[in-house]
């Protein structure tokens, strides 16, 4: 909760320090007709105290799904203390929160069951009944509750992938709400101002991981550059001798952990070629004979600066009546051995006109 950023506004309060709160409450529903004593199932264990339900339909109005109502026959008498003198849930529950003067329950829609119960304690022991708003639960794509069966489920879970706690949240608060306009990334001060319950959406939220991927990598994409150098430093340290590979990569990057396998092939020769991307695009016919065209024109180049490499690449193709389909593809992998990356005309210049065509000499003499 802290890395997300939800601090607390008081001090916790701990269901099992009231016990003693919660067992007198149960007398006093026993001594008003609003509870009763029961050996439930006849095991001969103890008896349990069971909360009598009022007998008659209830009906309240939820925030979120509006009017919910619930026929006497349906609502069955509830346990509230065990056989063994603990109190349960839903006793504990209600008197925390009449002793915290809560006026609003928010809570998933799994609870709006539990709601009608609630209410009937609420009443039976004379304390205002708050108002409830059931948010809908988060599901998969074929519908169901999101699970760990789909991924990451625990928040510490996208805390070690290298999510950021303001992206989840961001992202989080727009599950099954939208401040009514295409904002997406919003500040919390933002969200705030424009939150408002009755404008969350009654329907199941479907969970997303690329496009809370893709929110990640605009969290990362607003950060200082002097912030993303030194977490990408503390991913790949080689990529401190070189902060013009950190300003390239920096708008790519959605996850840190994507950051050492981009830089790598800057900092060693030895990097491993995607072969897939060699079968499909390197080993194409004709392009063994355009990259020894490229070696040429690059050769022929006074400055290496990304402006004047991507000048004479883009006059490669164009006098050559070439696809640039056919010609960056097979370059790219010569001197990164990746079949995607970051625009190639700066890539190269950070890689320098020696060690480029040194790079696609070597590419050329491996595979052809």
């Amino acid at each position: 909760m802290e890395w997300l950023g939800l601090n607390v506004d008081e001090e916790p309060l701990y269901q099992s320090t009231r016990m003693d709160a919660h067992l007198a409450a149960a007398e006093q529903l026993l001594a008003s007709g609003h509870a009763y004593k029961e050996d439930k199932g006849g095991t001969g264990q103890g008896e349990c105290i069971i909360f009598k339900m009022p007998g008659t339909d209830m009906e309240f109005t939820d925030l979120v799904k509006g009017t919910l109502k619930k026929s006497a026959k349906d609502m069955a008498d509830f346990v509230i203390v065990r056989s063994n003198g603990t109190p349960v849930f839903h006793l504990a529950n209600v008197l925390d929160d009449i002793e915290q003067g809560i006026t609003h329950v928010i809570r998933g829609d799994d609870h709006v069951e539990n709601t009608f119960r609630h209410i009937a304690m609420y009443q039976a022991l004379g304390a205002p009944v708050p108002q409830f708003a059931h948010l809908p639960m988060i599901v998969n794509a074929q519908g169901k509750p999101y699970s760990k069966r789909d991924g990451d489920a625990f928040v510490g879970d996208f805390q070690s992938k290298g999510f950021f706690g303001d992206a989840l949240f961001n992202y989080l608060a727009l599950l099954g709400w939208s401040p009514g306009d295409d904002r997406e990334i919003m500040t919390r001060a933002e969200m705030i101002a424009a939150f408002d319950l009755s404008t969350v959406r009654s329907s199941p939220a479907q969970m997303d991981l690329r496009k809370l991927l893709w929110m990640n990598g605009e969290y990362i994409r607003a950060m200082k550059p002097e912030a993303f150098a030194a977490l990408a430093e503390a991913e790949f340290p080689s990529i401190g001798k070189n902060p013009a590979v950190c300003e390239l990569l920096q708008p790519r990057t959605k996850l840190p952990s994507e950051i050492a396998p981009a830089a790598a092939f800057f900092f060693t020769e030895e990097f491993e070629y995607d072969q897939k991307a060699v079968e499909k695009k390197l080993l194409k016919e004709g392009s063994f004979q355009t990259l020894e065209k490229i070696v040429g024109i690059f050769q022929g180049l006074e400055t290496f600066d990304s402006e004047t490499v991507n000048t004479a690449l883009h006059n490669f193709v164009e006098q050559g009546g070439l696809k640039f389909g056919d010609v960056m593809p097979p370059l790219r992998i010569a001197v990164s051995g990746q079949q995607s990356g970051p625009d190639l005309a700066p890539v190269l210049a950070i890689l320098g006109k020696e060690k480029s065509i040194a790079r696609i000499r070597k590419t050329i003499e491996r595979f052809s």
